[in-house]
């Protein structure tokens, strides 16, 4: 069959479609993305056409990022969705594939008449609190048969199509804040002015300009000094090195009784004070606000708020842009996000079980993102990381005072969580008496924060994780077991890589498409011996080591290829058959607890036998076993021996 004969998706090439596709984007960011996704995804399927775009929900229309028709690209495309199979992709949120009859079935939709479409296939674009952000669609004028690699392959990529307009609408809203806080800053009636590490002045707003007499362009690089008067630089370099000792959070201070400061003409003046210090890029910065103590304190509030917000996202740009998704198409991953589905939408307690490195805490992030709480925060706690002495304060907060540098009350993380969800990483480790505080939060919704007798009341979605076996801990005491069940409502297994079978490939391509884009060089596929030794290996740190090995594989790669001869451990030689030889021979001389139970109560029958059954004396049982009479009579009672009628005594 000529090749331009055969219908879309069928002969399909998963593994050429995929490189394809990930080639085509992987070095792309926004509008250049979504041209390459659209072209490539539509030489892929081998469609007419493919699209993709982002969703108005005010005005019920759909603008294109990139339509490209036959071998031309559609500019400036934006149409209503009523009446098109757009709508039912966008209000359904499902992939929708409509094999033939498009005519037909829509009518009254010119574009679809104009195209003369037989077949269609679209699936929504998602932000991470599953509200539609627009779709991704191809569609033919031949019929479009179903084939699930292909639906599989086209579902893939409208995820990192809704990871890009996630990225898009994150770095937009970064911008807004930027905006929002050069605005505030050069607005403020108090005078702003920021030091670098030399305490030269980087930047000051306009009341700083009015205060100081002089204009930006004369102040900016030049020491602040110049504008102390004489014995102020003492106390501010004083002041500076109070701040540097402080722990982070806590770095800023009001200075009693001011700051002594000169303008550019020599006039001097009183101005009251605050400062604070804080790091960007890990450049350390001092901001310096003179005159009205309230005012300026309210404006350094909204300053630090905007500057966390807009840092957060910053971060939140780095996560999407490499693609930190849940990678695997095995059956056992299949289950976990099953049961991820199932109690997302719940307020049941979720117990994440498995080795190191499994992913519990991007597992705990996705049933967090697909609650109903995914509006409020998810604050994590490592119960491994804290200090003993410290991990009651951070859980449940402090009062000033409360102990020895408590200098200002603080809220604990439950508090933070309040409405949303906390998560109790490596919750083994919790000292045991705390558990008992965490179980009356699990139970009461309520605690004392350490110095406080007031009760405050919280509701937060507990999410715990582990690598240890706290059944068995229950049980040895060294956990709690009321506690133990009140976290096992609903129990999630992350299976080991080594059990997920060719999420291994799925996931070292992955890896290694990524350090490769970050250290900007070209790797070519893994090859057959590279995929060989990954599944033979046995993974004990699992996804986590999987990362670390392609990394110094990407590292080391020479003229494009990758090598695992440094990057992979060692594995260990199996056991010569001798020495299995011998592990068998001990192992069949092993007894279960029944067996043992039961030659333990055929020779105590023994020796009361030998003694006509007297128990103590020295002509008794426990004298010729060598146990003490109470121990013997504890053991005939556990084993549930009795004497025999006809051994009974006339």
């Amino acid at each position: 069959m000529n090749p331009s004969d055969q219908k879309p998706l069928q002969g399909f090439d998963e593994t050429t479609a995929l490189r394809m596709i990930l080639e085509g984007t992987a070095t792309e960011t926004g509008e250049r993305f979504f041209s390459s996704l659209v072209e490539n995804l539509a030489k892929a399927l081998q469609t007419h056409g493919a699209w993709v775009t982002e969703y108005l929900p005010e005005s019920r229309r759909l603008r294109a990022l990139a339509f490209r028709l036959g071998n031309q690209w559609i500019e400036h495309y934006e149409h209503k969705i009523d009446g098109t199979p757009c709508q039912a992709v966008v209000e359904g949120a499902r992939l929708l594939h409509l094999p033939e009859n498009v005519l037909a079935l829509y009518p009254d939709d010119p574009d679809v008449q104009r195209i003369e479409a037989v077949s269609y296939m679209g699936a929504p674009l998602f932000d991470v609190s599953g509200e539609v952000l627009g779709h991704l669609a191809v569609m033919d004028k031949r019929p479009m048969p179903a084939e699930p690699r292909a639906m599989a392959l086209f579902q893939i990529f409208a995820a990192r199509a809704a990871a890009e307009l996630r990225r898009l609408r994150a770095e937009s809203e970064v911008r807004e804040r930027e905006e929002k806080l050069g605005r505030l800053f050069d607005s403020a009636m108090d005078a702003f002015i920021e030091l670098d590490e030399a305490l030269r002045v980087t930047r000051l707003n306009p009341a700083a300009e009015k205060v100081f007499g002089s204009p930006a362009s004369r102040v900016v690089g030049r020491g602040f000094f110049r504008f102390l008067a004489k014995g102020e630089e003492e106390t501010l370099r004083s002041l500076i090195g109070q701040l540097d000792a402080r722990p982070e959070g806590h770095q800023y201070l009001w200075i009693p009784g001011g700051l002594k400061a000169v303008r550019a003409d020599g006039e001097g003046f009183q101005a009251e004070a605050t400062l604070s210090r804080y790091e960007v890029r890990r450049r350390t910065f001092h901001t310096l606000i003179l005159r009205n103590v309230n005012e300026r304190l309210e404006a350094e509030r909204k300053i630090i708020s905007l500057t966390g917000e807009a840092e957060y996202l910053r971060e939140e740009i780095k996560s999407l842009h490499n693609f930190d998704e849940i990678v695997g198409r095995s059956a056992p991953v299949v289950r976990v996000l099953r049961e991820v589905e199932q109690v997302a939408e719940t307020d049941a307690t979720v117990l994440i079980l498995g080795e190191t490195g499994t992913g519990k805490e991007l597992i705990a992030r996705a049933i967090h993102a697909a609650s109903r709480r995914n509006d409020k925060p998810l604050i994590g706690v490592n119960c491994a990381a804290l200090p003993a002495a410290l991990i009651e304060s951070e859980l449940f907060g402090h009062e000033k005072g409360a102990f020895t540098g408590a200098l200002k009350r603080r809220d604990g993380r439950f508090a933070l969580a309040d409405g949303g969800t906390i998560f109790l990483d490596e919750i083994g480790e919790l000292p045991l008496d705390l558990q008992a505080k965490l179980l009356r939060v699990l139970q009461e919704g309520e605690f004392e924060a350490v110095g406080s007798a007031q009760t405050r009341k919280v509701n937060v979605r507990v999410i715990a994780a582990t690598n240890r076996d706290l059944q068995r801990a229950a049980k040895e005491g060294r956990f709690r077991e009321d506690l133990y069940y009140r976290l096992n409502v609903f129990p999630i297994q992350l299976p080991p890589l080594r059990e997920r079978g060719e999420d291994i490939v799925l996931l070292a391509s992955a890896f290694a498409k990524r350090f490769a884009q970050r250290l900007g060089r070209r790797i070519e596929p893994l090859s057959e011996e590279c995929l060989r030794k990954l599944k033979a290996y046995p993974w004990p740190g699992n996804v986590r080591e999987l990362a670390n090995v392609i990394e110094r594989a990407v590292i080391t790669a020479q003229e494009g290829r990758l090598s695992l001869d440094r990057a992979l451990p060692e594995v260990a030689q199996a056991p010569p058959r001798t020495e299995i030889a011998s592990i068998q021979d001990r192992l069949a001389e092993i007894r279960t607890i029944q067996e043992l139970e039961d030659l333990e109560r055929k020779n105590l029958i023994l020796a009361l036998e030998a003694t006509g059954w007297r128990v103590s004396g020295d002509n008794g049982a426990a004298k010729l076993l060598g146990m003490n009479p109470s121990t013997l009579s504890s053991r005939i009672k556990a084993l549930g021996i009795t004497r025999p009628r006809h051994a009974e005594k006339p």
